[in-house]
């Protein structure tokens, strides 16, 4: 099987570079190993485990995309301001999108409901072929570029291949690509939890002895009672918190959020998920780039990681499709090159500040407490600098692509 562009991993980052190259005459396969059927949904039924904190500027590439509409008929939980605070000091800041005049932060999402307006998008307008329950098994690259063999034996070949496979990205495996990575020696118990006072539309997130704890706003039919948490421990808090009962895990979870909204009544099954920080060296070899989870994972201290992925399939699209237009051939390595070079230092600024905010917020001495606490008051009193880090979560500021752009 030939196409002229192979995008392997149908997920939220690889589907929305293939929606995103729609149109531009290239022949485009999109290859997962799930068998890339949207699941039925039931707006009065649980939520899933695993959200992401999606910014305006994504929310901007899923409107233009088309694939917005289907995500909100589903469920969407959209939040209007973030308190962060210190649980070892006193240090707090609350953050508002009135401060850039914007309706709101983000909205909370569970990524099935992504994945799943995506993937329905992909479908009603056949701009790509669908390859589902196809699982690479090796890869080879060719004079004329890849050749990917699958588990059953079949042959795709194309001269340019795009990796959007996750973290554990199979084809950055194959390839030899070479990362930089590193354990935190934390998981994150994520779960959905419903509190007895209602959250206000109102990101929360307290630091901890032990790691960052968010509380993140969901809705369904207007009640605002329910969150999801994504709690960051050590490996053997972890195993301890996994280990309790319902009951005990509630009690546990209230007092390490200080109760502000109440009672934890209710809990979902949870997830331990380990925490590891992996960039690779380079995006990009002649035919092949790499794109969200598979270039780059960082920590879920501030909900970035999906968002810098979008922004990746957004550019790599930009890219390519100006290279089209100038005659040039998208596989080459100059063309995909100058996709690296605006995403990288981009990347690699959010993953140090987050690596930097978990060192500090997880430092013992008290000149590090005392530093801590003395920046979150002093950002707290400084309307312009608040304004600065909105205008960055709301994706208003950096080399953004047309399509994210307001």
């Amino acid at each position: 099987m030939q196409a002229d562009l192979i995008i392997v991993g149908a997920g939220m980052v690889g589907s929305t570079l293939a929606l995103t190259l729609e149109g531009s005459g290239l022949d485009i396969l999109v290859l997962d190993a799930s068998p890339l059927e949207a699941a039925d949904f039931d707006p009065q039924g649980g939520f899933e485990p695993r959200v992401s904190a999606l910014s305006a500027a994504s929310q901007r590439i899923f409107e233009r995309l088309g694939a917005w509409p289907g995500m909100s008929a589903r469920r969407v939980s959209p939040y209007t301001d973030m308190h962060v605070w210190d649980g070892s000091g006193t240090g707090q800041i609350h953050f508002s999108a009135e401060t850039v005049h914007a309706e709101v932060l983000g909205h909370i999402v569970e990524n099935r409901v992504v994945q799943d307006a995506l993937l329905e998008t992909m479908q009603r307008r056949g701009g790509q072929r669908l390859l589902g329950a196809a699982r690479l098994e090796r890869l080879k690259r060719t004079p004329q570029g890849w050749q990917l063999t699958l588990d059953d034996g079949r042959q795709l070949n194309a001269p340019l291949l795009v990796a959007a496979d996750g973290a554990n990205s199979a084809v950055r495996r194959l390839a030899g690509c070479e990362t930089r990575e590193w354990d935190y020696l934390h998981q994150a118990i994520v779960t959905s939890v419903r509190c007895s006072e209602p959250h206000q539309r109102t990101a929360w997130q307290r630091f901890t002895d032990d790691g960052p704890l968010a509380f993140l706003p969901l809705e369904r039919d207007g009640d605002q009672h329910w969150c999801s948490i994504v709690w960051s421990v050590t490996e053997l808090e972890a195993r301890r918190l996994m280990a309790l009962d319902d009951a005990a895990f509630r009690a546990a979870l209230g007092r390490a959020f200080e109760q502000r909204l109440g009672e934890v009544e209710e809990v979902d099954p949870r997830l331990c998920i380990p925490l590891r920080q992996r960039h690779a060296k380079r995006y990009v070899q002649p035919g092949l780039a790499l794109i969200g989870d598979a270039a780059h994972t960082i920590h879920p201290l501030a909900g970035q990681g999906v968002n810098l992925g979008l922004l990746d399939a957004a550019v790599l699209a930009e890219v390519i499709e100006a290279a089209m237009a100038r005659g040039e051939r998208p596989e080459d390595i100059r063309v995909l090159s100058r996709f690296e070079r605006r995403r990288m230092p981009h990347n690699l600024a959010m993953m140090a500040a987050m690596e930097g905010f978990e060192r500090l917020f997880q430092a013992d001495p008290l000149p590090l407490r005392w530093l801590r606490n003395t920046g979150l008051k002093a950002v707290q009193a400084l309307p312009e600098a608040k304004a600065l880090f909105v205008r960055q979560a709301l994706g208003l500021s950096g080399d953004l692509p047309a399509l994210a752009r307001p």
